[in-house]
């Protein structure tokens, strides 16, 4: 991991870099800023794991029994962010992908934070909880404007030091189960 920082200034992340294929996306966000502003204070942690999920063909997505209630936010523009609480206690922060009518997003699965134990941090329910995130913020859009956005600070991620991997939690999902679209890095 390069940080090149001196380089660059920190640079929000455009609507524009979402609307890629979801895996470029997702490979593509690893060693970028998950930014929090809240009441006054602003938390910001080094993006570490993520999972892909890829449209209704993808047995593992919750879009793939189509379109619902639920899976609306989905459907939406690249950049808007999607939020469900699992187990009926912890909230997962997902940011939709690709163009508009086609169901993908990322799950962040972890950042690290500094001066925050990485386990506090570790896993979409902890990650959201100590970023203050739950489903006030289903539907925004990144930005400042809904107090949370992606940066990118110069750090560049070469190929050689992604981890690829089975997702979590999605044994139920057939063949899908074996995709190698959990993504993540070492710090």
């Amino acid at each position: 991991m390069q940080n090149t920082k001196h380089k660059t200034q920190n640079k929000i992340i455009p609507q524009k870099f979402f609307e890629k294929p979801t895996l470029e996306v997702t490979e593509n966000l690893l060693g970028k800023y998950l930014v929090r502003k809240t009441g006054g204070k602003t938390i910001a942690g080094i993006i570490t794991e993520l999972e892909a999920y890829v449209g209704e063909t993808d047995l593992a997505c919750h879009a793939a029994k189509g379109r619902t209630k639920r899976t609306e936010i989905m459907y939406q523009d690249a950049g808007t962010l999607y939020v469900y609480m699992i187990y009926g206690m912890f909230y997962c922060l997902n940011v939709v992908t690709e163009k508009k009518d086609f169901p993908s997003a990322i799950l962040i699965r972890a950042v690290k934070v500094d001066g925050i134990d990485f386990m506090a941090t570790s896993g979409p329910g902890k990650l959201c909880k100590i970023l203050k995130i739950d489903r006030k913020f289903n539907g925004l859009k990144l930005g400042k404007k809904s107090g949370l956005w992606i940066e990118d600070r110069g750090i560049k991620i070469k190929k050689s030091q992604i981890i690829k991997s089975k997702r979590i939690g999605v044994d139920y999902a057939g063949h899908c189960k074996d995709y190698l679209w959990r993504f993540s890095i070492k710090i």
